[in-house]
């Protein structure tokens, strides 16, 4: 559900001279040695030997004394070195990331070309280095440092045991959707005093309408709120995270096609932003566990349907309560029959026609 990122293509050629071969040819040109050479720069013949047979760099040093004795300005003659070592280095990069070819079959490639996140039609060493520039990473042992070495949080979710490569690419998508928002700064009473507002948003049930509208609230108080479809194998329903001091990050995923499950999910990551520490990540999926995600499961309830109003829920035995209940409450009758189904006070089978099924609008 935001824009993607445009491709861009760097021109490398196959084949760079060195600039010692360009130095050779001025040589040949002005009947100069390259004994000669070295007398008028101050170096030894050895040392001017090497830089014609490329095996010795032309330092800045070196470029100015060219340009005194062939009156070639330094500056061509320092491009030239630049842009030779750095031929190297990419020919270099090219055969490490060649030996990485294997890492791919860990990620989601075909599905990140879909979602046109990386381009079509490249292969070997340039996929891998492409991959590599998406997760903003330089190597893919950087990448296993980051995402195969993960915080307890990351450890909590079944999903990411199982499909590390598939949660990585769909945080990362959410991590660059994310840093395009423009938010003021962070503001922990900000956010709490936003809940009112945020609930009254689930009476709106269409996602094309509430999905903006949240996500300009959210903005408000230093939080990006991004909607991303999830990734095959992923299972996420959710992660929030930090993308600075004073921005936040919340990502729901579309997994879901409830009105309930998505409020409840979202309800849940914003209970991770005010009760838990900035330098977590957490993730989350139909099985996680543990006190932290039992905590933000609490916060959701309450911050759906407020503690002093809980107990009118063992009271509601039909539909047309759960709809009163919801009006004096403020919030979807469907968000109200998803917990009593949640807490085994209704059967599945009761109170459907007030559940709100949706299709998630294309991104």
């Amino acid at each position: 559900m935001g824009t993607r990122t445009e491709t861009r293509y760097v021109y490398e050629p196959d084949l760079v001279y060195a600039p010692g071969e360009t130095l050779v040819e001025w040589l040949d040109e002005h009947g100069m040695t390259q004994a000669e050479l070295a007398a008028r720069l101050g170096l030894s013949a050895k040392h001017v030997n090497q830089i014609t047979k490329g095996s010795a760099p032309i330092t800045t040093e070196t470029a100015l004394g060219l340009e005194q004795v062939t009156r070639v300005p330094a500056e061509f003659w320092n491009n030239l070195e630049l842009s030779y070592r750095a031929h190297l280095t990419r020919h270099a990069e090219r055969e490490r990331l060649a030996q990485d070819i294997g890492w791919l079959n860990e990620l989601p490639v075909s599905e990140l070309v879909k979602r046109r996140w990386i381009a079509k039609g490249a292969a070997g060493a340039e996929r891998v280095r492409e991959v590599c520039a998406f997760f903003g990473v330089a190597s893919v042992e950087a990448w296993r440092d980051l995402w195969q070495q993960p915080a307890a949080a990351y450890r909590a979710s079944k999903a990411f045991t199982k499909n590390p490569g598939a949660v990585a690419a769909w945080l990362r998508i959410g991590e660059i959707e994310g840093s395009k928002v423009e938010c003021e700064q962070f503001s922990k009473s900000a956010l709490r005093a936003l809940l009112p507002e945020l609930r009254s948003l689930t009476n709106e049930t269409d996602p094309t309408v509430w999905v903006p509208a949240a996500q300009e609230c959210f903005r408000r108080v230093g939080v990006a709120f991004v909607v991303e479809p999830e990734i095959r194998g992923a299972r996420l329903n959710g992660a929030t995270r930090w993308l600075g001091p004073n921005k936040a990050l919340v990502q729901i995923s579309t997994r879901h096609k409830r009105h309930d499950i998505a409020w409840f999910t979202l309800f849940h990551e914003i209970g991770h932003l005010l009760l838990h520490s900035k330098k977590e990540t957490f993730i989350d999926d139909d099985d996680s566990a543990g006190p932290v995600e039992q905590e933000a499961d609490a916060f959701a309830a309450r911050g759906l349907i407020p503690s002093e109003h809980q107990p009118v829920l063992g009271q509601l035995h039909t539909t047309e309560d759960v709809v009163q209940f919801a009006r004096s409450v403020g919030i979807a009758p469907g968000i109200v029959v998803g917990r009593l189904q949640h807490m085994r006070w209704w059967k599945h089978s009761e109170g459907h026609e007030l559940l709100e099924r949706f299709d998630w609008p294309a991104s």
